[in-house]
This record gives structure tokens, sequence and C-alpha cells, in this order.
């Protein structure tokens, strides 16, 4: 590449910002839209520092904005028709088999969420690609239940842009600051967590309590 390399006065040069720098650095605009891919099959890979540092990467001439908007955005799209592709292979079939042996859980469960995203699938990807953890999740069910692929691919594509644009546009606009937005979108993905681990941990106890109560009545 002809231009100056991306500067990270903030961030250690072995750190997530230091990598996607690298990749950006090195491959241009396709170097996020690859870095971003790999976040969505890798969710542990922060969008909220990949993403902000593509947008200060514009800023700074390195990359257009437009490019980077394209290039993430499509990234976005690989990582989740790979996703899909992963939960298609694996079916309907198996994830009914892997459920039978869980314990704790009953077949209802399994066929209600199926009702429900039979229902409201199209909201659950399109504003799911903007729900931190949930958005490479939600990639998965959608390619079990063989939702059709183009219209996948559409919904992938609008979500990840809005989540996109809002990003990479405040890396922009913040320029050296842009390492602020990890703070802000972390907590946010934390909440993500600690409510999915909540809404788990309830799961369990009404099953339990239902499994105690079954074992009271049998008793003579």
């Amino acid at each position: 590449m002809d231009h100056a390399p991306l500067a990270l006065p903030q961030e250690p040069a072995d750190g997530i910002a230091g990598w996607a720098a690298g990749l950006v650095d090195a491959l241009g605009a396709p170097g996020a839209g690859l870095a971003v891919a790999l976040e969505n099959l890798f969710p542990p890979l922060p969008s909220e520092v990949i993403l902000p540092l593509t947008g200060f990467a514009a800023g700074q001439g390195v990359i257009s904005l437009t490019s980077a908007l394209f290039w993430t955005t499509l990234g976005s799209v690989v990582g989740a028709v790979v996703l899909y592709g992963v939960g298609m292979l694996f079916g309907r079939d198996r994830v009914h088999a892997v459920w039978a042996r869980l314990p704790l859980v009953q077949p209802a469960d399994l066929e209600r969420t199926e009702q429900w995203f039979a229902r409201h699938g199209t909201k659950a990807v399109l504003l799911g690609r903007m729900v931190p953890v949930f958005r490479s999740l939600v990639s998965v069910p959608a390619g079990v239940e063989r939702m059709p692929f183009a219209l996948f691919v559409v919904l992938t594509a609008l979500g990840s842009l809005m989540w996109n644009s809002v990003l990479v546009m405040a890396g922009y606009w913040l320029g050296d600051g842009w390492d602020t937005v990890e703070a802000y979108v972390g907590v946010l993905s934390k909440a993500v967590v600690v409510l999915a681990l909540v809404a788990v941990a309830g799961y369990v106890g009404v099953r339990l309590r239902s499994r105690d109560r079954g074992q009271h009545r049998r008793t003579p």
C-alpha cells in the first residue's frame, strides 16, 4: 500500500486493534471486511473495536468512508452466510436429537422456539444484527429453519449496514477518541450476556421445580 501506516496511539501493537490495523494497512478496506467476517465467526473478536477503528482509518484517509462501509458490511454478510450454512448442515433432525439428550429440557420447548422463529424470524435476523453477541448467533437458527437464502442475505445486509454505519461513523467522527466506543458498546455486550445467563438460570430453576413436583406426586 502507498499510504502511511495507521497510527494507534492508545492501543498495544499486539492487541485486537493492532491486529485489525495491520489488516487494514496490508489489504486496505478489504482487510477491514476480513476482520469483520472473522468477528462474526468468532464473537470474542469485538466489533466495537474493529468497526470504530475502520472509521478512524477512513478519517485519516487510509481508506474511503464508502469503501469502509461497503467492505465491513460485505464481511458481516459473508460471516453470517457461513454460520447459516453451519445451521443448514446441522439440520433440524440433529438439533432435535441433541436436544433430546439435554437435561431439564422438553421437546415442547424446542417446538415452541421453532414456532416463534417461524413467526418472527425476519425481525429476529434483521434486528438481531444490531444486538451484540446475538448478532452472530442468530444466523445459525436461520439456517436450521431453512429461511429462504435470498431473504436471509437481504435482512443480514440491511441489519449489518445499520450496525456497522453507527460504529464506523462513530470512529470517523471521534478521531483519536475512537476507542471510547468500545467502552459503551462493551457495557451493552455485557448486559446482553448477563440477561441471557439470568434467563437460562430462570429456565433451569423452573424446570427443577417442575421435576421436584413431579417426583413428589409419584411418591406414595
